[in-house]
């Protein structure tokens, strides 16, 4: 089967992509569709959890969209941040984003590498007496919350956003030779949006292992998974697929 037609589950992405080169190379179309959205709660969703913001020292961020939350909930339930709050977040990425809210030079901000071992690296010996809130998603992986656990680190588990599954109906499937799936919850809006969907020639990619782990539940099959080694993205996975298929 050719591929001439892919759909991922994600928004388009803005500037420059890598999936740019993978187009040219092998003559695609790639189609971006988000198959979930991220809204922020509101305050009276969020005073429903009885989080007090500052009764802690330190915020920690694993998305843009929980930055986001964050701060519109501290203005919209009108609390000033103190100058002292230190800031941590999961990539180097995240921590640059806060600048959209807050003085980059003028506050303590602290980063991993992308994942939670280097997050708790980042904190280390240095921070380990600080009060942390983590800000989740109603979806959250317990990765997070059982590492600081472990850690023993003084924690508190804040919802933030909610993940809502978006309406495809008109959105013609059986087009796209290949569908790239980023997060469970995306399967579960295939399977909400399309409960007769059959794989049959369909091949699917998968980033992430508890995305894999809910494609497979599905019993449905994927052509490849990232990250590997050897394809730290999806974007790399996608080309190393395509060129053993040639």
């Amino acid at each position: 089967m050719k591929i001439k037609n892919i759909l991922i589950s994600q928004p388009n992405p803005n500037g420059s992509s890598p999936y740019v080169e993978v187009k040219e190379k092998f003559g695609l179309n790639i189609d971006f569709i988000p198959f979930i959205r991220v809204e922020g709660l509101s305050a009276k969703d969020f005073r429903v959890q009885r989080v007090n913001i500052l009764d802690h020292s330190a915020v920690v961020f694993t998305s843009r969209s929980a930055v986001d939350s964050f701060f519109h909930l501290c203005e919209e339930m009108r609390i000033t941040i103190p100058e002292s709050m230190k800031y941590f977040c999961i990539t180097e990425a995240i921590a640059f984003y806060l600048q959209k809210y807050i003085i980059y030079r003028k506050r303590k901000i602290c980063f991993g590498k992308g994942n939670v071992p280097s997050l708790l690296e980042s904190i280390g010996s240095k921070h380990k007496t600080e009060n942390f809130l983590l800000t989740l998603a109603d979806n959250y992986k317990p990765e997070l919350p059982k590492a600081f656990e472990k850690a023993g680190l003084k924690h508190t588990k804040a919802i933030l956003n909610r993940t809502i599954t978006e309406d495809l109906s008109g959105l013609e499937l059986s087009h796209y030779q290949m569908l790239i799936f980023y997060s469970p919850t995306d399967i579960k809006s295939l399977l909400e949006n399309f409960p007769d969907f059959k794989q049959n020639d369909t091949l699917i990619g998968t980033f992430g292992p508890t995305t894999a782990t809910a494609l497979k539940e599905a019993n449905l099959q994927s052509c490849f998974e990232a990250p590997t080694p050897e394809a730290p993205s999806v974007a790399q996975a996608l080309m190393l697929y395509l060129e053993k298929k040639k």
